[in-house]
């Protein structure tokens, strides 16, 4: 008896903490087993704090199964404490291009206030309508594109937020005064640094979640997954053990598969750690479509949740034409070479013709008129050098001489001392890549500043003749689908990797690792791939953001800006 007045008295002293949120009732809530402080904020639309403070059972952020935890309701009117009469409200015609965050934040109220202002926008705003707001002699706040700016979530709290976005909280109150006088209120909008935070993306200005579907509440604990892969055992001369290894020591489709099977059960033995079990099935396609029928004909593909591959385009091609797995998300794993498209067809590595888009549209920030703009293209890249002048008509057109060559004293005479030069570099030619990066780092000095882009990075730019020297001494930035890390998180899964396999993981094996873990939570997740909820994921060094195209398929649209700075190369702030 004693414990339950304890208990009835620490509920209403935080009841009446909460003055100034009504509380309608409570709600008994049993903790079932894998449900964790986040997925119960979400289920009841209440914050992590709100749970721990009626809950002073709960330590350290821990759950128990059967725990019983008491759940507030509020009414809707509780958390909009915003009140703005309608003698200070005035009409606003929406502008081209603007949203309803950056109305909220100019006039000082949250996005929720502005949409019980206007309920026509809940949907929808729309550029020319006319919406109330509060009037300008009231508050006025202007955007700075310098600066990024968050909305404030609904379990948001000042000490989430300083975690999110790594900020200190003298910088975050210093950014946002109002926070010394107003409460933190779901829907606010907050200003920040420019800067590339761990847990957030930016998206012109706005600051966005990333998706941790590692946190998540699964629906599905046991995913079947088929890889197709050319393996090509046939070719193994496996009583030689020269001949074999002498093969295997080689960039080829053995080793590529080899490599791309590691990472798939690295990826595979990561899941465990979630509670989710995967059952792996490997295919040797030998990179032979009579071999892949005949596979397909003896059905040993069946009753799977997921298939991987063929990594070769042509033969992923093929196994889709047949029609035998058209209700069987396929994943094109490897290429950036466009395949088939269709309903169940996710292309995962990003496009060039998309990093290309996303490459333009930061230049167009980057460079303007004031700026000694140079666009070096060959005969191949015409197309992309009239896009390239259409947007700087200022810039000088250099094309390579016979031979993939740039002309030293021509590219001299073009490069000033007083402005930063800005090189546009198109070719996917090895020798003139060679070229032009040397050239452009033998003009470099105190007095004259080159920094050279492309629109698209091939991978001639790995290539041992490329100095990596040299592309940061010249700033060389470009967009790409992946990243080079050397984290605790990187350096945590080769030291595992060379644990299990005597060898460092390649570029395919974290590819396939990062590509196989996010297709095994994201299904977990929703018994889907594709869930509009879930929005851009990232692993070691690669980004995956699905979005339907045109043919009822999904491209991955997740990408990184980066810049190579003296032998590194580091993110951009897009």
């Amino acid at each position: 008896m004693k414990k339950k007045i304890a208990f009835l008295i620490i509920i209403i002293n935080v009841f009446f903490s909460y003055s100034q949120v009504k509380v309608e009732n409570f709600i008994k809530h049993k903790v079932k087993k894998k449900e964790t402080l986040f997925s119960l904020s979400k289920k009841y639309d209440i914050s992590i704090d709100d749970i721990k403070k009626f809950n002073p059972i709960i330590k350290n952020n821990e759950l128990k199964k059967k725990m019983f935890l008491t759940i507030p309701v509020f009414s809707s009117t509780g958390r909009k404490n915003m009140t703005i009469k309608h003698n200070n409200l005035v009409d606003y015609k929406v502008p081209i291009k603007d949203t309803k965050w950056r109305i909220a934040y100019k006039y000082g109220i949250t996005i929720d206030s502005l949409e019980i202002l206007n309920p026509e926008i809940k949907n929808a705003l729309i550029a020319g309508q006319i919406i109330k707001v509060p009037k300008k002699d009231l508050v006025e706040q202007k955007i700075e594109i310098e600066f990024y700016y968050y909305k404030v979530k609904i379990n948001d709290n000042i000490e989430t937020i300083l975690k999110k976005t790594e900020l200190s909280e003298q910088e975050l109150f210093s950014l946002n005064p109002f926070l010394k006088i107003q409460n933190i209120e779901d829907g606010m909008i907050l200003k920040t640094p420019s800067y590339n935070f761990k847990e957030l993306k930016s998206v012109n200005n706005f600051l966005f979640e990333r998706t941790n579907l590692k946190d998540s509440v699964f629906k599905v604990s046991k995913i079947k997954i088929a890889a197709l892969l050319p393996f090509k055992f046939d070719e193994l001369e496996l009583d030689s053990i020269q001949k074999t290894k002498d093969l295997l020591s080689k960039r080829n489709l053995h080793t590529i598969s080899l490599d791309f099977y590691s990472g798939i059960l690295m990826a595979s033995e990561k899941a465990t750690e979630y509670g989710l079990s995967t059952e792996l099935q490997f295919i040797d396609t030998q990179n032979d479509k009579n071999h892949i029928r005949k596979i397909l004909n003896q059905d040993k593909i069946n009753n799977i949740d997921i298939i991987i591959g063929p990594l070769i385009p042509s033969n992923f091609n093929f196994v889709y034409s047949t029609g035998k797995y058209k209700d069987t998300p396929m994943i094109a794993p490897l290429s950036s070479k466009p395949v088939n498209k269709g309903k169940n067809i996710y292309q995962s590595v990003s496009s060039s013709g998309f990093l290309r888009e996303k490459m333009i549209n930061y230049l167009e920030k980057k460079i303007d008129s004031a700026s000694n703009t140079i666009i070096i293209a060959d005969s191949l890249n015409r197309p992309t050098e009239k896009i390239l002048f259409s947007k700087f008509p200022y810039a000088k057109i250099l094309r390579p001489e016979v031979g993939d060559y740039m002309s030293t004293e021509l590219v001299d005479s073009l490069v000033v001392d007083s402005l930063t030069n800005k090189v546009i570099f198109e070719s996917q030619n090895l020798s003139l890549i060679a070229n032009v990066t040397s050239l452009l780092n033998s003009l470099v000095s105190d007095e004259r500043k080159i920094q050279l882009f492309s629109t698209y990075r091939s991978n001639f730019y790995d290539n041992v003749n490329i100095s990596r020297k040299h592309l940061g001494n010249i700033n060389f930035s470009f967009a790409s689908g992946t990243i080079m890390r050397e984290n605790e998180e990187s350096k945590k899964f080769e030291s595992k990797f060379f644990q299990k396999f005597n060898n460092f993981p390649s570029k395919e094996s974290k590819r396939a690792y990062d590509l196989t873990l996010d297709l095994i939570l994201r299904f977990a997740f929703s018994n889907s791939i594709f869930n509009s909820l879930v929005g851009e994921t990232e692993y070691l060094e690669n980004r995956f953001n699905y979005v339907p195209n045109n043919l009822g398929g999904f491209e991955n649209h997740g990408y990184y800006l980066l810049e190579h700075k003296g032998y590194y190369i580091n993110e951009i702030n897009k």
